[in-house]
């Protein structure tokens, strides 16, 4: 029996380099015992010096074995890293193994994988940075327990998403400190050491006890999606028995609300989005635009597209897409059987940002601080728009829906699924068909572009 000691419980190239070593030698699964730092090990094994696959060494792995080992090691069940490398030995003599869905081995390591993407998922959700003061500046702290080994693998989404602030992340295993440059890793924490609440919090919870909706709070549901152990890291989860206690005669309240107005809620909803839009000031773009470039279609749209952002004729008139890109747009909507005034059309940032040259303004493309800044207003328009299908025209877009840079050579052409389970299509923006230089090539582009349109259609069924 020989041992392999692995730096950290999330040590996946770690495991990786140990594993081909192992494969290339022949060591058999029940061989090779795996742990973690110090952690105490069979006290008949035997330490091993895994030597490096020889280069003659192929090792027949398909990229879905490797995307399902980086989730599995992110895993806290102890025997993570043995059921990965017997499934790697297997693959050398069952090279579709990972297709066997009904397989056991198969089914528990995408058990565990799955494990892991709800609990990435909930500390996305459940997290809540309180606001401290540290030399005179404020930082933002936040406490979370998570089941896995996630936090360094999450570390990504809160840079991108909260790059501009500094803020700690504190868990029992370890510690994220960002100071808005460096981000650097610490110890583990105790929930002793977060602070209890903050200012913005009580403002927060105004806000939540004014737009709770009881009709959408089924017991069976929020349980299964917020499970109470978040409950505690979340201010709102605190006023929720209070506002259940009264939900009754607010819920008749808004019921009359709505009968006494034209499409209800969602439509009073989405008006007062609009106007707390037109005084947004949440990035610097606001200050040289001319206004608030807001969504514009029904709130009941099925299909919702999503823009870079507003051009010059948008900032002027303040509807999205009524420029040249616009006119593009609405030829390849129709093209394609798309009623233009039955989808939802919006931009991933609301104000336009450009470049003067003398008396023209030049387009200039939204920074990753920028979109982010907006996606809030993205977030609530999607949330009251609830459409089947929301398509992102251009890589700004793709990277606001999705809060990571995407490749659209890549992900295009197929359904995907969104952080809030809705599905999402991405393609190219129309500006893009207008800025090719080759005629020939520009119409091969455009008729691509028209039959994303008509596939990201067809999917809403």
């Amino acid at each position: 029996m020989q041992t392999v000691t692995l730096s950290e419980p999330d040590d996946f190239d770690g495991w990786r380099d140990a594993a081909r070593g192992l494969v290339a030698s022949g060591v058999a699964p029940e061989d090779v015992i795996w742990q973690i730092g110090d952690t105490p090990a069979d006290l008949f094994a035997v330490p091993l010096d895994v030597p490096p696959a020889p280069p003659s060494a192929k090792l027949a792995v398909p990229r879905a074995f490797i995307d399902l080992a980086r989730s599995v090691v992110l895993s806290a069940d102890p025997e993570r890293f043995s059921l990965l490398y017997t499934s790697l030995d297997r693959l050398q003599r069952e090279p579709k193994l990972v297709e066997d869905h009904a397989d056991p081995l198969v089914r528990r390591l995408e058990g565990l994988a799955k494990a892991v993407r709800r609990d990435i998922h909930k500390m996305r959700a459940f997290l809540r940075f309180r606001e401290v003061e540290e030399d005179g500046t404020p930082r933002f702290v936040a406490w979370f327990e998570p089941e896995h080994h996630i936090v360094r693998t999450n570390a990504a989404f809160f840079l991108n998403r909260f790059a501009s602030m500094r803020w700690s992340i504190l868990t029992p295993a370890l510690s994220l400190h960002w100071d808005g440059t460096i981000l650097t890793e610490g110890p583990g924490a105790s929930k002793a050491e977060a602070p209890e609440g903050d200012p913005v919090e009580e403002v927060w919870k105004t806000y939540y006890a004014s737009v709770f909706n009881p009709a959408r709070l089924k017991k069976s549901a929020m349980l299964k999606e917020m499970p109470r152990r978040y409950w505690k890291n979340m201010p709102e989860t605190m006023l929720v028995s209070g506002l259940i206690a009264g939900a009754q005669a607010r819920e008749s309240g808004m019921i009359e609300t709505a009968r006494a107005s034209i499409g209800g809620n969602s439509q009073i909803a989405w008006e007062a989005l609009r106007d707390e839009a037109a005084g947004c000031t949440r990035c610097p773009l606001y200050k040289p635009a001319t206004r608030t470039v807001f969504g514009q279609g029904p709130v009941d749209a099925a299909m919702m597209f999503v823009g870079e952002q507003p051009g010059d004729q948008e900032d002027l008139a303040g509807m999205p897409f009524v420029g040249p890109a616009g006119q593009l747009f609405d030829r390849a909507l129709a093209q394609a059987g798309i009623d233009r005034s039955r989808t939802y059309v919006t931009n991933a940032v609301k104000h336009f940002k450009f470049e003067p040259r003398g008396k023209r303004r030049i387009h200039a493309k939204p920074d990753g601080g920028e979109i982010e800044a907006c996606r809030w207003w993205i977030e609530q328009e999607t949330a009251l728009i609830r459409p089947k299908m929301t398509v992102a025209l251009g890589a700004t877009a793709a990277r606001s829906l999705f809060g990571r840079v995407v490749t659209i050579g890549r992900e295009r052409g197929r359904v995907l699924t969104l952080a809030n389970g809705g599905a999402a299509w991405i393609t190219v923006h129309p500006s893009y068909l207008l800025r090719l230089p080759d005629k020939a090539l520009a119409e091969e582009e455009y008729g691509r572009f028209v039959e994303d349109l008509k596939a990201a259609y067809a999917a809403v069924g």
